[in-house]
């Protein structure tokens, strides 16, 4: 009995080890599986460590631990820290030949970079595309896009890609937070629409019987656009203006260069409508109109620390044409060499319009070898013949300080309206001497004019009356803007 017992105590001890070890190996196995799984994706295994030791892991407000900043592990979930997002052309098919029509690359790229805040779409260097009639259009892209030109943009010459005729070759349209920026050229090969002699005709239209269209396209146009940029490029040999801001707001030119012939024409350099907080300085312009137009809708306009010539000036105008309604405020003209021009700073206006311009101020300007370098003329007429009307676009708070050089035919020439005369102008440091190689000069013309003279001028200005016109209708609800 005794030794019945002894096996039995050997075997519940036998039986209870035997037990011991099954549960070991069981327990084994469960964290072999579950070491099996955190292997699989072993990214998400990191973090979690990191997230749990003294690494800086970090969670976010749903209580999940956030992602590294980067991982080689294989298998991991997340992606690399997002960097400023790049469209280069050629990405997307341009040839950049100069041959080859690159508009469709250039639209790939835009639809891209439009997707994205803060992106850059890149035109290289050492390229040059050929690209037609574009768009890059908002209002649904998103703000802050950089357009980096480093290459060249060359326009068309064919008939065939402009229709029956455009407004405009380069559109950029409802943006928000634009830039064209670069060392960049945009060549708008002009001359077959300045001339129409055969030589300029393209050989295949010609065969054709094609000819371009009367309408001249603007080689660059900003419209409906806030916070707009442009800087560093070359608009040149645009076909009509060169550069056009329409519906924009907030916007700097700076150092960029417009050039073209001056005997280009209607190749206004900068053309300014219904735009406001415009500032355009360190800028080169030559070109066969305007230097900078300024029309109707336009205010709180500052230029400065520009060269402008050959061309015909700096101009505010010409305003109320075909009978209608304009208004321009604010403008300061400052710091300016002109050379070789027809006119130097102008106010121009239709007869038959309404509206007015007011707080208007050149100062500093220089002025070499221009024909008329101060001129106010409320009957501008570009056709063989315009109607009288009494109407006039009023025109009151104009300024011209230390404006000195050389004139070729006439000084000062204010031709202002009967019913609406010029009001308030004042001139302070005017000094103005005649190319003597020119053996006939004009003297300063003045015709309804009022204000007032602060010092002596170089000629003398004696036709300017004093004070103000008996009937200055610039604050009637006719005139009010």
């Amino acid at each position: 009995m005794r030794r019945m017992g002894v096996i039995k105590c050997f075997g519940l001890l036998l039986f209870f080890l035997v037990t011991l070890i099954c549960s070991n190996i069981d327990g084994c196995e469960a964290r072999k599986g579950r070491h099996w799984k955190q292997k699989k994706s072993s990214s998400t295994s990191l973090v979690r460590k990191k997230g749990n030791g003294k690494n800086g892991g970090s969670s976010n407000r749903s209580g999940h631990l956030s992602p590294p900043p980067s991982s080689d592990l294989p298998g991991t979930e997340y992606p690399a820290p997002p960097t400023a997002a790049t469209f280069d052309v050629i990405d997307f098919g341009a040839n950049g030949d100069g041959v080859t029509d690159d508009t469709k690359a250039f639209e790939a790229a835009w639809a891209a970079a439009c997707k994205v805040e803060g992106s850059t779409m890149v035109v290289p260097a050492q390229y040059e595309f050929l690209v037609g009639p574009i768009s890059f259009s908002g209002p649904y892209c998103q703000p802050n896009i950089v357009f980096q030109l480093d290459g060249t943009i060359i326009a068309p010459t064919d008939a065939k890609s402009w229709s029956s005729g455009l407004l405009w070759w380069i559109e950029f349209t409802k943006l928000q937070g634009i830039t064209i920026r670069g060392s960049g050229i945009i060549e708008g090969r002009g001359s077959i629409w300045w001339t129409n002699t055969e030589s300029d005709v393209d050989p295949i239209n010609d065969e054709l019987g094609l000819k371009l269209p009367h309408l001249k396209p603007t080689a660059l146009r900003f419209y409906g656009s806030y916070n707009v940029t442009v800087t560093g490029i070359t608009i040149q040999n645009s076909p009509q203006c060169h550069l056009k801001f329409d519906n924009c707001e907030a916007v700097q030119v700076f150092n960029m260069t417009v050039n073209s012939p001056g005997n280009s024409p209607n190749t206004d350099g900068i053309h300014l409508q219904n735009s406001r907080d415009v500032m355009i300085h360190h800028t080169n312009m030559s070109c066969g109109d305007d230097c900078i137009s300024i029309q109707t809708g336009s205010s709180n306009i500052n230029i400065h620390s520009v060269n402008c010539g050959p061309g015909h000036g700096i101009s505010i105008g010409g305003l109320g044409k075909d009978n209608t309604k304009a208004c321009v405020s604010n403008v300061t003209v400052r710091d300016v060499n002109i050379l070789d021009t027809m006119t130097g700073v102008r106010i121009k206006t239709w007869q038959g319009g309404s509206g007015s311009v007011q707080s208007v101020k050149f100062s500093n300007i220089r002025i070499s070898e221009v024909q008329i370098p101060i001129v106010i003329d409320q009957f501008y007429c570009d056709r063989s013949s315009c109607k009288n009307q009494t109407s006039a676009v009023a025109l009151a708070g104009i300024a011209y300080e230390n404006i000195r050089g050389t004139y070729t035919v006439r000084p000062v020439q204010f031709a202002c309206s009967d019913a609406s005369p010029c009001s308030d102008i004042s001139l302070t440091g005017i000094e103005l001497e005649p190319l003597q190689e020119h053996y006939h000069m004009c003297e300063p013309f003045c015709w309804q004019a009022f204000g007032e003279l602060f010092t002596p001028t170089i000629p003398p200005i004696v036709c300017l009356q004093n004070g103000k016109p008996s009937s200055n209708r610039l604050l009637s609800d006719h005139d009010m803007c």
